[in-house]
């Protein structure tokens, strides 16, 4: 997946495996993080290809009463306030939203909604509308771009500034591969700039946690 996405023009990718609060606490997933992670150094040092430096972070599932965890920061993607949050696939009560706004607030975090194209049939309107005028930022996936079905939706929110970040979703060589590339020509270079210059804000110290 690193070789095919460094083929397709990416030069720094995050690595944001999955954070379920019911499976493990945050020390203990960054303990095993950090070991797959090294494994993975020595498979590429071993390699000998160019790959793209990663950042490490986590897509963290919703849980009630987040925002007050303990230790939730140190799930940010390295050198970044950025958290990739991933949302119940169900309509969002008050609540849920009020904690995921409270969590935005806290200092040091910024929330990063992870695949937001995945919960639209839930969600009324208003709740983006919302969630946009606290600053949380939107991420969707390459697929968005992709598919016929969602293709005009997808450029229409970009074009509007409504998504900040593209994201590959990637987790294997066949159902989910690496397809940035090919929603990059799609997106065209108005919206690439875009979303260069998003990056550019929000990664601008990130290079001091890259390794190679």
């Amino acid at each position: 997946m690193l070789a095919s996405s460094r083929e397709q023009g990416v030069d720094v990718i995050a690595a944001t495996s999955h954070f379920y609060p019911t499976e493990n606490n945050p020390a203990q997933f960054l303990q095993r993080r950090q070991a797959s992670y090294e494994r993975l150094c020595e498979a590429m040092q071993a390699d000998g290809r160019a790959f793209p430096r990663i950042l490490l972070g986590a897509e963290v599932y919703y849980f009630e009463g987040i925002n007050t965890a303990d230790d939730v920061d140190r799930l940010r993607i390295s050198g970044t306030p950025l958290l990739l949050l991933e949302m119940p696939f169900s309509p969002w009560t008050s609540r849920m939203i009020d904690e995921v706004e409270r969590l935005h607030e806290r200092r040091g975090i910024t929330v990063l909604m992870a695949h937001i194209e995945r919960y639209f049939r839930w969600q009324k309107e208003e709740v983006w509308d919302e969630l946009a005028s606290c600053g949380i930022l939107m991420q969707s996936n390459a697929e968005f771009f992709l598919s016929w079905r969602t293709k005009h939706k997808a450029l229409k929110l970009l074009r509007q500034g409504r998504l900040q970040f593209l994201g590959s979703d990637c987790h294997n060589m066949s159902s989910r591969r690496p397809r940035l590339g090919e929603a990059m020509e799609v997106i065209g270079q108005e919206a690439r700039d875009a979303l260069e210059v998003q990056a550019a804000r929000w990664l601008p110290k990130a290079a001091e946690f890259i390794s190679v």
